[in-house]
C-alpha cells in the first residue's frame, strides 16, 4: 500500500508536513478519548436509570390487591420489570468495560507512537545542525574566497611598487590566502556532503514514520469504527431483550381470564344464596306468636297467615278494636 503521509517541502528545514500529521493523530487520539467519555457517560446513564427502575419494581405497589389471574399477570409484569432494571445496569458495566478497551488502545497508540517521534525528533536535530555547520562552511569559504582575491589584487597593483620587501609580504598574504582558501573549500565540500548524507538518513526515517503513522490511523480508524458499531448493537440488543421480557408479560396477559377473576372473587367472598327477605308490617297491638326478626326470610305459614287473617282487615270497619274499645272518634 503506497503511504500517503508524505507530504513534501523544498525547504530541507521544514516540518510543516511532519507537524501536520503530527496534529492529525493528535486529534485522532483526542477523538477516541472523546468517544471513551462518552461511552463512560452513558454507562452513569444506564445505571442511574436501571437503579430507579429496580427502585420502582421493588418498592412502587403495582396492583397489590388483584386476585387470581389478572394478579398472577401483575407479578410478571414486576418480574420483567426487575429483570429490564437488571439488564440496564449489566449494559452499564459493559460500557465502561468498552471505555476501558478504548483507554489501553490509546495509550498502546501512544508508547508506539512515541517510539517513532524520538526517532524522528533527532533526525531532526541532526539535520538542522549539519545545515547550521554547512552553511557556517560556506560562509568562511566564501569569505576566503574574497580574502584570496583581495591578496591577488593587491600583488597586481604592487607590481610596479620599488619595495621588494612589502612586495614579499603580499606575496606571502597570497599563498596564505591561497591555502587557506583550499582547506576553506575542502571543509565546506566536506560539510556538504555529510548534510547530504544526513539528508538521506532523515528522508528515510520521515518515510518509515509516515508508513507507522499511516498503519496506526487505519488501525484507530477501524478500531473507533468498530468501536461505535460494537455500542449501537450492543444497544440494539438492550432493547430485543427488554422486549423479549416484555413479552413474557403480555403472554401472560394473555392468560388473564376476566370470567374466572370474577368467579375466582365470587366463590372467595360469598355470602350466601338466599336474598333478605321483605320487611312486613306487624300489627303493634296483635303480636304474632313466633315471629321471624324483621328483614330475615320466614316459612311459608307465617307469610301464608299474613295473607289470610292480616291484610284482609284493611276494610274492616273493626280493624282498629281492641277488647271492644276504639281508637276511632264514635
Amino acid at each position: 500500500m503506497p503511504c500517503c503521509f508524505l507530504p513534501q517541502s523544498t525547504d530541507i528545514l521544514s516540518t510543516v508536513g511532519y507537524d501536520s500529521i503530527i496534529q492529525h493523530l493528535n486529534n485522532g487520539r483526542k477523538n477516541c478519548k472523546e468517544f471513551e467519555e462518552f461511552l463512560k457517560e452513558r454507562a452513569a446513564i444506564e445505571e442511574k436509570y436501571g437503579k430507579d427502575l429496580l427502585n420502582l419494581s421493588r418498592k412502587k405497589p403495582c396492583g397489590q390487591s388483584e386476585i387470581n389471574t389478572l394478579k398472577r399477570a401483575l407479578e410478571v409484569f414486576k418480574q420483567q420489570v426487575d429483570s429490564v432494571a437488571q439488564c440496564h445496569i449489566q449494559l452499564a458495566h459493559t460500557l465502561r468495560e468498552e471505555a476501558r478497551k478504548m483507554e489501553e488502545f490509546r495509550e498502546k497508540q501512544k508508547l508506539q507512537r512515541k517510539k517513532t517521534e524520538v526517532i524522528m525528533d533527532a533526525a531532526h536535530k541532526q539535520r538542522n545542525l549539519q545545515f547550521k555547520k554547512t552553511m557556517d562552511a560556506k560562509k568562511n569559504y566564501e569569505q576566503k574566497c574574497r580574502d584570496k582575491d583581495e591578496a591577488e589584487q593587491a600583488v597586481h597593483r604592487s607590481a610596479n611598487s620599488v619595495n621588494p620587501r612589502q612586495q614579499e609580504k603580499l606575496f606571502v598574504k597570497l599563498a596564505t590566502s591561497k591555502t587557506a582558501l583550499e582547506d576553506s573549500d575542502k571543509a565546506y565540500m566536506l560539510h556538504v556532503n555529510m548534510l547530504d548524507k544526513v539528508r538521506e538518513d532523515w528522508q528515510s526515517e520521515h518515510i518509515k514514520a509516515c508508513e507507522v503513522f499511516e498503519a496506526q490511523e487505519c488501525e484507530r480508524i477501524n478500531f473507533f469504527r468498530n468501536a461505535v458499531w460494537l455500542h449501537v448493537n450492543q444497544l440494539s440488543q438492550q432493547c430485543v431483550t427488554s422486549d423479549e421480557m416484555y413479552e413474557q408479560v403480555r403472554k401472560s396477559l394473555e392468560m388473564c381470564s376476566i370470567e374466572e377473576d370474577i368467579k375466582y372473587f365470587v366463590d372467595q367472598r360469598k355470602t350466601g344464596q338466599v336474598p333478605p327477605a321483605p320487611i312486613m308490617y306487624e300489627n303493634f297491638y296483635c303480636p304474632q306468636k313466633n315471629a321471624a326478626p324483621p328483614g330475615k326470610a320466614t316459612g311459608p305459614n307465617l307469610m301464608s297467615f299474613i295473607l289470610c287473617h292480616v291484610l284482609p282487615l284493611a276494610d274492616d270497619p273493626d280493624y282498629s278494636l281492641v277488647d271492644n274499645y276504639s281508637l276511632l272518634y264514635q
